[in-house]
């Protein structure tokens, strides 16, 4: 028997959780394939079995174990089984009574092409969505791996805007163990609200600018370099900017000492499955826009599956989060410690603004910029969330970061 054992994933993580288990007990497993999936307080990381044979189970999902536990034990001296010695198991769907004509079309030739790939119904199931032209996504499946079966959908005409199947007027409560990760997240944000002089200042941008070159170059774009034009380049590019310019805000405290960065290592909030996770752009004042979309394209995609390794998730010198995805029209952002500020995007909003004296609609968004007031003063910070604004609705100005007028000029 060889031992599997947790294996060491940063210096000051001492225990991690079995979140699942990716192999049954008494299967073969292959050497280097991932056998189980641990979570730390800083990430998810796999387990890969270390020799080729029979998996013995040690552990069980939802505990808690130690640097070096044994999480599980493999039997390198099975033989592997044979690939044609036994019948692969079929996936069958009860067999649902349909009371039609004779002379009906067959359910199979029904409509589906209103249902998402993603989505699995039996085919009179698809035939009543695609007819009812219902959210597939709104139906609790119940059949064999989250199949949509008849009687779900008519579960769902019957009981409109609520979960089928749910009880009414029901108070029932569960308990869940909180997660390494989230115990982590709300640790920091604790020690975040505790441990510094936190305020917030708040502006608004005239999101016009960007909305029209987006919509101008984003086709272009997209062909030439094979990503979206989004917003986050231009936010991190005249954050960038502003950071250089006012390095207090890039700055964070050691002790009685003040660490500078010539570099801006942009963190960004993700919301990944199991919380929040904060990865982290390297030298983003040296990408191109198309190099940022690319690396935020990247990290988020490992956030969603669990793939961020520590590394992608340290040493950030600023953070950006956007709550507009979420519909967020204006909200206080907690600092990432142990930086000193982080901006907050928010929900871009058609409102009516004053512009030469007339009243005009503008597709306007509300920034807003936490800071520790120990190491970066109101003047600083009020001047580094209006030097962003101005980037922003000035876009031509992120090449050079400032006037490309005033540059040929050197004024």
């Amino acid at each position: 028997m060889i031992d599997i054992k947790v294996p060491a994933v940063g210096e000051s993580i001492s225990e991690v959780t079995l979140v699942k288990w990716l192999k049954q007990a008494g299967a073969y497993v292959n050497r280097d394939e991932v056998i189980a999936e641990l979570e730390s307080e800083k990430a998810t990381f796999e387990v890969n079995a270390e020799q080729a044979g029979i998996l013995n189970q040690i552990g069980k999902e939802g505990d808690t174990l130690k640097i070096g536990d044994v999480v599980a034990q493999i039997d390198e001296t099975a033989a592997k089984p044979s690939s044609n010695g036994g019948t692969a198991a079929v996936e069958t769907v009860p067999e649902v009574k349909v009371a039609t004509a004779p002379a009906a079309a067959p359910a199979a030739q029904a409509p589906v092409t209103s249902i998402p790939n993603d989505i699995k119904a039996t085919p009179v199931a698809a035939a009543i969505i695609s007819d009812k032209k219902i959210d597939a996504g709104s139906i609790t499946p119940s059949g064999a791996g989250g199949k949509i079966l008849k009687n779900d959908v008519l579960e769902a005409l019957a009981h409109p805007g609520r979960t089928p199947g749910k009880e009414l007027f029901t108070r029932a409560e569960k308990r869940e163990k909180m997660s390494n990760l989230r115990k982590t997240v709300s640790r920091r944000l604790v020690e975040a609200k505790n441990t510094t002089a936190m305020l917030t200042t708040f502006n608004e941008v005239d999101m016009s600018a960007i909305m029209a070159l987006r919509a101008k170059y984003k086709d272009k774009f997209k062909e030439k370099h094979g990503v979206n034009l989004g917003f986050m380049s231009f936010f991190t590019k005249a954050t960038c900017y502003a950071l250089q310019e006012w390095p207090a805000v890039n700055a964070y405290i050691d002790g009685d000492e003040i660490v500078y960065h010539d570099y801006c290592d942009i963190s960004i909030a993700v919301s990944a499955p199991k919380g929040l996770v904060v990865p982290v752009i390297r030298n983003a004042e040296s990408l191109s826009m198309a190099d940022i979309e690319k690396k935020v394209i990247e990290l988020a995609t490992k956030a969603r599956d669990n793939k961020l390794s520590m590394e992608e998730m340290q040493g950030g010198t600023f953070t950006i989060t956007n709550g507009g995805v979420f519909g967020s029209l204006m909200s206080t952002p907690i600092i990432n410690i142990p930086q000193s500020a982080i901006l907050g995007m928010h929900k871009i909003e058609e409102r009516p603004v004053v512009v030469g004296g007339q009243i005009v609609v503008r597709q306007m968004m509300y920034l807003a910029v936490s800071y520790d007031h120990r190491i970066i003063d109101g003047r600083e910070s009020v001047s580094f969330l209006v030097r962003i604004k101005e980037l922003l609705e000035n876009p031509d100005q992120l090449l050079f970061g400032k006037d490309p007028v005033k540059a040929l000029l050197e004024l």
